[in-house]
């Protein structure tokens, strides 16, 4: 396109970065990455038959290898998130991933 655009006499290119509402179209019904996360952690609260804060460390363990497992942690403050949730610190998150990375 820049191309066809010097070949037919542009002297130059504006580049416009940024963010248009309606760029992405409807959103409606779709749920934010803040809501996955949320979803997950509820769904392991639902398999285990527990609530977060009951979990002990090998089932914290467990679920944060699940949710490392499904790219949860790709997000930006997931480990302070699931930190929260789970009553424990981000250093402790972060053990749990170093744990799991070897």
């Amino acid at each position: 396109m820049i191309r066809a655009a010097m070949g037919n006499g542009a002297t130059g290119i504006k580049l416009q970065v940024g963010t248009d509402a309606g760029a992405l179209g409807d959103l409606d019904g779709v749920p934010s990455l803040q809501t996955a996360l949320d979803d997950m952690v509820k769904a392991a609260e639902r398999d285990t038959s527990t609530s977060a804060a009951e979990w002990d460390r090998a089932q914290k363990q467990a679920v944060v290898r699940m949710l490392h497992e499904r790219g949860a942690f790709l997000l930006r403050g997931a480990v302070d998130d699931v930190a929260e949730i789970m009553g424990v610190s981000r250093i402790t998150i972060y053990n749990y991933l170093n744990a799991i990375e070897g």
